[in-house]
This record gives structure tokens, sequence and C-alpha cells, in this order.
């Protein structure tokens, strides 16, 4: 009979309350409509694009899922009819309580009969917006369903029926972490609230009852609603019901179909960076068209090398004077991609062929090089720490002596070794690194030689950059993600002239001949600069470079790491980074060469022997030259240093060699009258030294014919028991 009891006392004290609360007092603990709708926070962070179109919805919080509140004339009346009719009858005829419900519910609790619940939704969204009044493990309390009844006769009071009714449908929990009609409608059932029907509104209407009741119980109870609906005119199916009931719970942890996905890896990048709260909209720097456009490109071309073993890409656009993104494909999608949540923007990845342009500068900057100096392109074995290191270009062959021109515009590998052999692999790290090529955390000598044929691993968006700023004159900033995010100072980090030489040498057809021919798709009707790379075993191509106003970077391989079938860069990733800067360029109409900036000047020049074409060639100011003639030995251009040993090799002796085939040969370069010096003692002249390697750990230096220190290095010979026999015959 407690219960009894209670309801008896419920209803006298809500009868009263009605008359004597004083209602200034509460409103003083009650916010308004606006005030909760302001309040209002959506799960996710839906990103814009720059002119303000929805790109990307992301969610942020995982404890519950809310989408944007919706207002009631965009909930369907199927879905308005379908609450009240199980809700809330009388919704329409109460102020808040409804008397006849209660009356009706103290008296079959008397009688112990079942009957709906008295609570009425201003009842029910009294207990949304108060914690207070939210229900515990064994249901509300008496004094918590009394202060639901005064909350509610507030509410009706400082608030519209349909403010109500709005404020009900997007606060309510459904199943699970699903809150608000939005939220359960698109999850659910793959719509707007606009757009549930009957059917679907008696689903959504019997989950308020019981959010996580089992199937087939929600199922009878929202034949009941539709029966209902249909003011039992004709009766309801409800072996459909059952079915759509079953469809509709089996998607309640899925992803939200109707949310925008134009630009995920992107979204998420910029979330993570400028930490995004919640129920934010951001306004990107993306291009949605743009960025459909990429995305279509790139998919349409993976298919088609799908027979090759290609499963996965990435590009990125820039715009050149702002640094803005406009466009960020991190992956080709699950429909081609076995690893679509890879981001390839920002992965790391082998560079190829694609730093060759920063390593020429380098040397063009120390004034080691010009665009006209002649290197030699011919097998070479380098000796380094680890052995041997005999590089070769693509195509397996050598062209003889090439100029830097021809060297880099055509991508020859060894022209390149041989150039970095003079700026040092350090420099040419440190370089990179400056460029924001951050993912270079060992030092130079980690990476020796290859550096220059791009065996380090780096990220596109760094890549990307680094072009750009060849493209800016050496000037560098970070790229923007949002349009309102204020531009990073601008800082200088590559000399402006020479920026000018090496775009100069990507863009020129002619230069690049000998390797891609003279027309490919490197070749734009407009102004561009470009370069291509391809890393070991095919598994990794790029594609990257710029017009006057943007940068494109494009990278095609696989995620996994696996090799791609005969896929280079001007197959794999050269046709995507061609639609893609044509696209940027439609309507603009300049397509001139850049004007060269100071400190540039340009000469003719002709080579004896007819080893490449007269032409007009630019130089840094003070390194001219009218005639090049072809050396006989290029080396002679080369920085002064040691060529071998490498600082820190270490040597073995064999006991069973006789001594007068063991031999160390040091190798200099650029010096015509070197001095060797071997542990404070000189050892000889020349530009090549042999010397019987004696046990023991030893510093060798190199002097200028003055005696004017070059170059030193260290080295170890290991193998400290020497037979007699041997040591006799040593020389």
């Amino acid at each position: 009979m407690k219960s009894n009891f209670q309801f008896a006392i419920l209803l006298l004290t809500l009868a009263l309350v009605s008359i004597t609360w004083p209602a200034p007092a509460l409103a003083q603990a009650r916010p308004n409509f606006k005030e909760v709708k302001a309040a209002w926070r959506s799960s996710d962070v839906l990103v814009l694009d720059r002119s303000g179109a929805p790109l990307q919805r992301v969610r942020v919080d995982m404890l519950a899922r809310r989408l944007d509140w919706v207002t009631l004339p965009e909930i369907s009346p199927a879905m308005r009819h379908a609450l009240l009719v199980s809700e809330d009858k009388r919704f329409y005829q109460h102020s808040g309580v409804d008397w006849s419900g209660v009356a009706a519910a103290a008296w079959g609790n008397v009688w112990n009969t079942k009957t709906r619940g008295a609570s009425t939704l201003t009842m029910q969204l009294a207990g949304l917006l108060d914690d207070d009044l939210k229900a515990g493990n064994s249901g509300r309390s008496v004094w918590q369903k009394v202060g639901q009844g005064w909350s509610a006769s507030w509410l009706e009071t400082h608030w519209s029926k349909a403010e109500i009714l709005e404020a009900y449908l997007n606060l309510v929990s459904f199943r699970g972490e699903l809150i608000g009609l939005n939220a359960l409608s698109a999850t659910l059932f793959g719509k707007m609230p606009s757009g549930l029907n009957n059917s679907e509104a008696a689903i959504a209407a019997a989950l308020i009852r019981g959010p996580n009741a089992a199937p087939a119980k929600v199922a009878t109870r929202a034949c009941k609603i539709l029966q209902d609906l249909q003011n039992q005119s004709k009766a309801a199916n409800c072996d459909a019901i059952k079915i759509d009931t079953e469809l509709a719970l089996s998607r309640s942890k899925s992803a939200n179909p109707l949310a925008e996905n134009d630009a995920p890896h992107f979204a998420r990048q910029l979330i993570t960076q400028q930490k995004i709260a919640a129920g934010t909209q951001v306004n990107s720097t993306i291009s949605r068209p743009l960025q459909r456009y990429a995305n279509a490109v790139l998919k349409r071309h993976l298919g088609a090398l799908a027979q090759r073993n290609v499963q996965d890409g990435a590009a990125i656009v820039l715009d050149n004077a702002s640094g803005d993104i406009l466009a960020w494909v991190g992956s080709a999608g699950a429909g081609l991609s076995s690893a679509a949540d890879v981001d390839g923007v920002t992965a790391l990845r082998q560079a190829g062929s694609t730093l060759k342009p920063f390593l020429y500068q380098l040397a063009l900057d120390k004034h080691y090089l010009s665009a006209a100096s002649l290197l030699d392109d011919s097998p070479l074995d380098l000796q380094t720490a680890g052995g041997l290191y005999a590089p070769q270009n693509y195509a397996k062959d050598f062209k003889g002596l090439v100029s830097v021109r021809t060297a880099l515009a055509s991508s020859l590998n060894v022209p390149a070794v041989r150039a970095i052999e003079m700026v040092g692999a350090s420099a040419l790290r440190d370089r990179l690194y400056a460029l924001g090529m951050t993912s270079l955390q060992q030092d130079g000598d980690y990476y020796g030689a290859s550096l220059a044929l791009g065996a380090a691993d780096i990220r596109l968006i760094e890549l990307a950059n680094a072009y750009r700023a060849l493209a800016n004159a050496g000037i560098s900033s970070p790229p923007r993600f949002m349009s309102n995010q204020a531009k990073v100072a601008d800082k200088k980090v590559l000399d402006a002239a020479s920026s000018f030489i090496i775009a100069d040498i990507l863009s020129d057809r002619t230069a690049r001949a000998r390797t891609f021919g003279l027309e490919s798709v490197l070749s734009t009707p407009y102004w561009s600069a470009v370069k291509t790379g391809t890393s070991k075993d095919m598994r990794d191509n790029w594609a990257v470079g710029f017009s006057h106003q943007y940068t494109v970077a494009v990278w095609v391989g696989n995620a996994s790491g696996e090799p791609m079938w005969d896929v280079s860069g001007m197959h794999g990733a050269a046709p995507v980074w061609q639609a893609l800067l044509d696209r940027v360029q439609t309507g603009i109409k300049s397509s001139l060469p850049p004007t060269p900036p100071a400190g540039v000047t340009q000469r003719s020049i002709r080579y004896k022997g007819n080893i490449e074409a007269s032409r007009k060639e630019w130089f840094l100011a003070g390194t001219e030259r009218d005639v090049i003639v072809a050396e006989t030995n290029p080396t002679q251009n080369q920085a002064p240093g040691i060529i071998a040993p490498l600082d820190g090799s270490i040597f073995a002796l064999d006991p069973d060699v006789p001594p007068a085939n063991q031999r160390l040969v040091f190798r200099s370069r650029g010096v015509k009258a070197a001095q060797w010096w071997l542990d404070g003692k000189n050892i000889g002249t020349g530009v090549t030294q042999n010397w019987f390697p004696w046990p023991g750990r030893h510093q060798l230096e190199l002097r200028d014919s003055k005696g004017l220190l070059l170059e030193r290095v260290k080295f170890e010979v290991r193998g400290a028991t020497v037979r007699e026999k041997n040591i006799r015959n040593r020389n």
C-alpha cells in the first residue's frame, strides 16, 4: 500500500503547487529556450571549405552521438504525430501536468492495473534539462516527480508548445549513445528527420519508452503506435515493422551515412593541430570543388594502374602566396586501398629523386657548380663505411659528360652522387631540415651519398612546401589549414637567385628530353617546373612541381610498402600532377617564365666537342663563363676534399694475403698538388697515394701545395697479427 499512499500524496501536492508556487523564484533556476538551444553541442566538428560549404564531419566526443540541432519544421509530421500518440496525447490541452493522466495513474496504481505513465512530454523535458530530476536506477523519487511538475508548469508558462516539442526531440536519448532525433534518423534510417515516414517514426517513438529494449519488444510497441497513427483504420503490418526494426537497430553503432566526407585525412589533421573542440564549425582553406576533383582524378588513375599492383596514392595542392591548402587527398579510399585510413600526405615514404633540386641548388650556392658545369655520368664505385656503393641511372645506361642542367632535368643519378660528394651529405641534410623536412632526424653521415638519390623517408606535405619555397624565390612559411588562421611570418630559407636557376632547369623540356622526351605529361602549355622521383624497387613514385601561383605534389605507391610493377613517376604520379595543375590554372592567363631576380646573369655558352648544344645559360653573378670547355677530368671542378677513405671507415688485414697485395689508396678531388699527411707525417703528394695498411687508429689529412689543411678524416685498420714472412716482404 506504500506506493498507493505515495501517489495520493503526489496528486495532492501537485494540485497545491499549481496554485501556490512562487513563479518568480522558479524562473531564476530555469533556462529559456534560446539558452538551451545555444548550449547544444554536437559530438562532431564540422569542417567547412573556403566558401563555407560543408566539407567533412569528424566525430570528436566519443561519449555520446549527437548531431546538429534540428528545428521543428525540419522534423516530419509523421514523427511529431507518433511522439504525441506514444507519449502525450493531450500535449496541446494540458499546462505541463496532465491531471487526468495523474488521476488515471493513481487510480490504476490503487487497483494494480497497468496504465500509461502520468509523465507528460513537458515533465520529461524538465528531467532532461535538470540533472537533479533525472531518474536513478530505481526510477524517480516522489519529490523528483513533484519537482518535474513544478518545472513543467514553469516551462508551459515561459516556453511555447513548439519550443517544448523541438527541445524534447533534440535532447531525448533514443538508443545506446544516440541522443536527439537527428543522430537517430541519420544512423538508423540514413535520412534527415524531415524524411521519416510513419513506420520509421513509430520505431523512433517506441525507442523513447525502451531505448535499450530487445528488437522484438521495440517492434511490438512500434506496431501499436503505427496502429494509433492510422486511427486503427487498417491493421498495421506487424511483420513488416519487425523486419524494419531489426534492420534499423542493426545499424545503431555504424557511422553516420549522411556525414560530409570529402576530406577525412585533412580534417583529422586540422582538428589535431588546432585542437578543435566538439560542436565547432571550422572554416578551412580547402576548395571543395577542387578537393572532389582531386579525389576523382586520383581514384580514376589508380584504378587504371590496378593491374600493376598499385593501390594507394595521395595529393596536395598549395597556394604559393598564402600557403593555403587547397586540396588534400590522403588515400584512394576503401574501394581501392587496403589501408584507406593511412594518410599518404603525412606518411613517411622514400623520396627518390625529388631531393635532387635542393642538392644542386646547394652546389650552386657554394659556387662549386653552375648550371653549365660538366659532370661525369659514368660507372662509379664509391667507397663507403658500409662497403662499395655503385649508383645507376633509372634507364641503366650512362650519358658521359653532361651539364648540371641536363643532369638535374633528366634526373641522372651518378652526377647527383658526384655533386653530393662536393657539398657533403651533412650540408644537404641540414638544408632539407631547414626547409621543413623534420622527418630527417639523423645527421648527414647516417644517410651518406644515398641522400642524393632520396634514400631518406619524407612526408608529401613537407616536400610540397619545400618546392613552394623554390617557387617563392626562397621564401617559406608553414601551410595554412584555416582561412582565418594567422599567417606565420615568412622566412627566407633559400637564395632567390639560385632558386630561380633551379626552377628554370626544372621547367626546361629540352634539358629533360634525354630521359623523358620533348613531349610528356611533364610539359604544360603554361610555365611550370616539375620533378619526378622513383624509390628503390618502385615502392614509391612522385611528381612535385609548381606554376607561378600553385604547387602540386602527388605520391603513388602501396601503403603496405609492396613494390609496384613497372611504374615510374612518369606513369604513376605525373598524370595526376598534370591534371591537378591544369585544373587550378584554368582561367589564369599568365604563362611567361618568372622575372630573373638580382644576382642572376645570362651568358651564351658553347661546348667543345659538341658535348651539348650551344645555348644561353643562367649564372649566379661572379660565376659567369663565356665559353665552357669540356674538361678531361671533371673532378677538377669539385670542392677540394678526400674521396677515400671516408671518415670512420674500418679496414681489416688478411694475414694470408702478401703485404704487396694489400694497399689502401687515398684519393682526393679538386686539388692538383695535394699533400698527404698521416698521423702527423707527410707521406707523399699527388691526386692519389698508396699506403700499406698498418693496424691501429689513424688520422689522415689532405693539404694544398702551401700546406693549408683542406680536410681531415679518421679511420681504423684491424688485424694486429701479421705473419713474419709477410712482414719481410713489406715494401
